[in-house]
């Protein structure tokens, strides 16, 4: 019997323990205005758990897949006992119900986090832009269609979330593969480099190793190259400056990245990144 079906309405969430303050980025923070920062929550809540599902190291990918699909499901349910299964998918239905935002952006990061479920390995650039259309894209667009903004804004923002789950991807990298053989660096990019994905394994970054991550790192900073052009694009006041933060922060854990081994610690940003990217969200100022 597995917990979709178990009596008492257990929870099909497999909560990691991560939390916002876990990330890289600011969530809903005080910049962000007032009355939406709950929907912001309400969305990362929903994201958090699904991903610690597709993450889960002892769950089965049907198992997985089952769980995500019943978050699915119950988007598009109404309320009712079922909502017991998944208090997140439950809370955020009723957070696209009271904003009028679609369930779209939603069903999008389900689809990626179905995709961790069963798939290990990308083949090349494009295969990683394709899981991050759909793994990081929607997160963006989730807060511009809250907040109103021209889909115009949607391609900059694209850009800053999938130069985010890159960076992420590579601050992870030998955790993923060690607890879920779970590689997201190109098969193309290891094999130009010669070597595969076992070179994850070593307690260092071997020379041909780095030469992927910085051959990763570089298309990253055309990401967030692009991604400058959203800030001034944002008419809300609050986001535009959290963008603008945001992409400052992209920058500079590139630039972490490219000096520290992810191998042989995290890499992460410190305080006075933090202090440092708030000031240029700050001075954040609408285009023409």
């Amino acid at each position: 019997m597995t917990v979709l079906d178990a009596p008492g309405g257990a929870s099909l969430e497999a909560p990691s323990g991560k939390g916002r303050g876990d990330e890289n980025f600011p969530v809903g923070s005080w910049l962000i205005r007032r009355d939406l920062r709950v929907h912001v929550h309400a969305f990362y809540r929903f994201a958090r758990n699904a991903d610690d599902i597709a993450d889960s190291p002892v769950l089965a990918a049907g198992d997985k897949l089952r769980r995500l699909d019943r978050m699915a499901a119950i988007l598009e349910e109404a309320p009712g006992p079922g909502d017991q299964d998944s208090p997140a998918a439950a809370a955020m239905r009723a957070s696209l119900a009271a904003t009028g935002v679609s369930a779209q952006h939603c069903h999008d990061v389900l689809r990626a986090f179905r995709q961790d479920a069963t798939k290990l390995r990308y083949r090349d650039w494009d295969d990683l832009m394709d899981y991050c259309r759909y793994s990081a894209a929607p997160v963006g667009r989730q807060l511009l269609d809250l907040h109103g903004e021209s889909r115009d804004t949607w391609p900059a923002s694209d850009a800053l979330c999938s130069a985010l789950q890159v960076l992420n991807h590579l601050q992870d990298c030998a955790a993923d593969y060690r607890a879920l053989d779970r590689v997201y660096l190109p098969l193309d990019h290891l094999a130009a480099a010669g070597i595969g994905v076992e070179a994850l394994t070593a307690p260092r970054a071997s020379g041909a190793l780095r030469q992927v991550l910085d051959r990763l790192l570089g298309r990253t900073e055309g990401l967030i190259a692009a991604a400058r052009d959203l800030p001034p694009r944002v008419r809300a006041g609050g986001l535009r400056r959290e963008s603008a933060a945001i992409v400052a922060l992209a920058a500079r854990l590139a630039r972490r990245l490219y000096r520290g081994d992810p191998l042989a610690r995290r890499v992460k940003l410190a305080k006075v990144d933090f202090a440092a990217a708030f000031l240029a969200g700050l001075l954040a100022r609408r285009g023409p």
